[in-house]
């Protein structure tokens, strides 16, 4: 994963196109800076799974 893909995804989940997308723990630090850069990033809820995989859901309203 680069950081164009990750912005990608993360656009394809806030515009609907996607409702969820699982992150392997190899591209997990690529993925969550891009995120954190986003000022939108706080609409986005991440599940911890097993085997350090995350999934990533897009919400209406930020969190707190």
């Amino acid at each position: 994963m680069n950081e164009n893909l990750a912005a990608e995804i993360l656009d394809k989940l806030k515009n609907g196109e996607l409702h969820e997308y699982r992150i392997t723990k190899e591209d997990f630090m690529i993925f969550r800076k891009v995120l954190v850069a986003r000022e939108d990033f706080k609409h986005y809820r991440g599940i911890a799974k097993h085997k350090g995989e995350v999934v990533y859901q897009y919400m209406q309203e930020a969190r707190s």
